[in-house]
């Protein structure tokens, strides 16, 4: 498989808050943002892996400002990494509202699967990161996975590498 890289795979997905999608607060409904951010990431990694792909993991989101009535909101999804079957996908999440020019609102790390028409996991191409801010994502998904996998008590600790690594620099 021929590695592609993460500006190949990615996506940029904008939408404006209305009324039916958010709270008694003119808020954007938390449940909708996440809606949001499963798409622009399900398109990136689809781009990536040519498949069809499944919502394995929301590994991480952060809710730093909140998003009002009538805000722009740009997603802009990237694979960080693809494994085997699984790729990491970074969702940054900016507004544009009457107020601001553009505000970064969040962060969501989501992890996806290819699978084929019966819906087993099916391999994936490599990714090769081009950019500084690509590289540095590409390293910090390997431990992502390693803390990931031995809190589901699929790697034991000794095994992971690259976490050593941070704690105990050679």
């Amino acid at each position: 498989m021929k590695a592609k890289s993460p500006s190949e795979s990615r996506c940029i997905k904008t939408e404006i808050v209305l009324p039916n999608d958010t709270n008694t607060l003119n808020n954007l409904r938390g449940g909708k943002l996440l809606h949001w951010i499963d798409i622009a990431g399900a398109i990136a990694c689809h781009r990536h892996c040519g498949r069809v792909v499944v919502t394995a993991a929301v590994n991480n989101v952060a809710f730093e400002h909140p998003i009002r009535l009538g805000d722009i909101v740009t997603f802009e999804a990237e694979v960080s990494r693809a494994f085997s079957t699984s790729m990491e996908v970074i969702i940054d999440v900016s507004i544009e509202s009457a107020k601001d020019r553009e505000t970064m609102t969040n962060t969501a790390i989501y992890t996806f699967v290819a699978v084929d028409q019966l819906g087993n996991p099916i391999e994936v191409p490599p990714l090769e990161p081009e950019t500084d801010k690509q590289k540095e994502r590409y390293k910090a998904a390997l431990r992502r996975r390693q803390l990931s996998l031995i809190i589901a008590g699929k790697m034991k600790p000794d095994e992971a590498t690259e976490l050593k690594a941070l704690f105990f620099p050679k």
